[in-house]
């Protein structure tokens, strides 16, 4: 009964949140150290995303075997990708209009200090680390930052 539960993928994926929640909490260094590991699954997990996607509507389409029924499937997926597109506009314009992000910050940009920046641009140019090196041998997405 164990064995069956533990192996399947949501319930990997909910042991694997809750140990990085309980190393967050109860070791916090430690999951400081580890985080290079979480962030090159991510990158990784972007990089394979766009293809499966691609080769899953590809083999989809070069299944289908009557002309009429890739028509009304393409035509449904482009009506519903305009419905959910203008929703989605419609909801980011409402709550931007209630919530106002960045209302009272009252920063005029003629009055900024570019020396307060210079620790910023300086660590930019600094050499990077072996992990900086590892992690960057995953490529990323153009599309998906």
């Amino acid at each position: 009964m164990i064995r069956r539960l533990l192996g399947k993928l949501y319930v990997q994926v909910l042991i694997g949140v809750g140990a990085g929640i309980a190393l967050g909490l109860f070791a916090p260094d430690l999951a400081g150290s580890v985080k290079p590991l979480g962030d090159v699954f991510i990158k990784l997990i972007k990089m394979v995303f766009a293809p499966i996607i691609f080769a899953t509507v590809v083999l989809g389409i070069a299944r289908m075997e009557n002309m009429k029924e890739l028509g009304r499937v393409g035509a449904r997926a482009l009506l519903y990708f305009e419905l959910l597109s203008t929703l989605a506009l419609a909801l980011g314009l409402v709550v931007v209009n209630l919530v106002r992000p960045g209302a009272g910050m009252n920063v005029d940009p003629a009055h900024l200090d570019a020396k307060a920046i210079a620790g910023y641009t300086h660590a930019a140019q600094a050499p990077h680390s072996f992990v900086d090196f590892l992690m960057n041998m995953v490529p990323t997405s153009g599309r998906m930052h």
